[in-house]
């Protein structure tokens, strides 16, 4: 009994397409094929949308334009990232003046909020009389501007969401060129330059953890038994885990010159590079932040060194952190009465 021809499918027929007969000398599998991959693009490209939109809301509270937990944990990616931050914080904290209404601690939280997240919130704690007792410090990374002028919200996790009492609220924001809902810190430009120093440690890290530290080929060309190959073969492979970092002595009778050589692949290349990125995106960081380098304890790599620390402590303390208590002091205005206040600072050089 015949059987019906069955229908080939596709990848039958793209097989087919090539020919049933391969010609002998036919060593196209075999040959060599280049190609390129085009013009390195962004991986974040499409965020630029945002630049279009105007913050989306749920029709109780607006979202913020950027991942603010993301802000959050990309505050400890680099050592230089979190450190200027907290120069920043501890130096305004120390020059703030305590009132009865506001505290340094509570200012230390509004301040590093402002620094981190571009947002600062401090909330109105009344009496029954409905005065002002204090300020309290209202972390940024839940409160939410509400749709609704003047309102805004508490949004801890899923479904634990609280509205504040109108008018108890009061916020800080660095100013945006796309929207003016929320506020955006000014350290974004080089937040990419602090992930890659995260990541470089991180992978020397992992270099150094999974015990492969050969990072060279031993080339051998001179006449060996095979029971000496074995045993060079076996040290080899000793030298991978812990107690990695081992010498290994080779004796060679009647050897000849070159007969053994070490070619390294990867340990001076890895360091350099490792050293290169280290050092570029530190430059990155610290220029976002426009910290000098010796208020953070760098070491100068030449002999010249960064220059008096008194007078850039000064030049620091004018062209950022007195701007930055300006920022602070428009809670004033916002409440009426002096909650913020800053002493009069001594100049170091002097």
């Amino acid at each position: 009994m015949s059987k019906r021809a069955r229908r080939m499918n596709r990848r039958e027929s793209a097989a087919a397409s090539q020919g049933a007969i391969v010609a002998a000398n036919d060593n196209r599998s075999e040959a060599v094929e280049a190609f390129t991959f085009g013009d390195p693009e962004p991986v974040l490209s499409r965020a630029t949308m945002l630049d279009m939109l105007e913050c989306w809301h749920n029709q109780r509270w607006y979202e913020p334009p950027v991942s603010l937990d993301g802000l959050a944990r990309a505050f400890r990616a680099s050592p230089h990232h979190s450190s200027a931050i907290i120069l920043k914080r501890n130096m305004l904290a120390a020059s703030l003046e305590p009132t009865a209404w506001m505290s340094r601690k509570a200012f230390a939280g509004l301040v590093q909020d402002y620094l981190v997240m571009g947002n600062a919130y401090v909330q109105e704690v009344r009496n029954r009389l409905g005065d002002v007792m204090r300020l309290d410090h209202c972390l940024a990374k839940y409160t939410r501007r509400g749709v609704t002028p003047g309102s805004f919200w508490w949004v801890p996790g899923y479904r634990n969401e609280v509205e504040f009492d109108a008018g108890t609220i009061h916020q800080l924001m660095a100013p945006d060129i796309n929207q003016e809902i929320y506020g955006l810190p000014e350290y974004l430009s080089a937040l990419q330059s602090a992930l890659l120093n995260e990541n470089a440690t991180l992978f020397r890290r992992r270099y150094f953890e999974n015990g492969s530290h050969a990072g060279y080929i031993l080339y051998a060309t001179g006449q060996f038994a095979n029971i000496d190959v074995d045993a060079m073969r076996n040290a080899l492979k000793k030298a991978k885990g812990p107690g990695n970092f081992r010498n290994m002595f080779v004796h060679s009778p009647e050897g000849k010159e070159s007969g053994i050589k070490i070619i390294p692949i990867a340990e001076v290349g890895a360091k350099d590079e490792f050293l290169g990125i280290k050092n570029t995106t530190r430059d990155d960081v610290l220029a976002a932040h426009r910290v000098p380098p010796q208020l953070l304890g760098i070491i100068p790599a030449n002999a010249g060194g960064f220059g008096d620390p008194a007078k850039a402590l000064d030049s620091f303390f004018e062209l950022e952190i007195l701007p930055l208590q300006s920022v602070f002091l428009e809670l004033n205005d916002q409440l009426g009465f002096e909650a913020v206040r800053f002493g009069q600072r001594v100049r170091a050089a002097e």
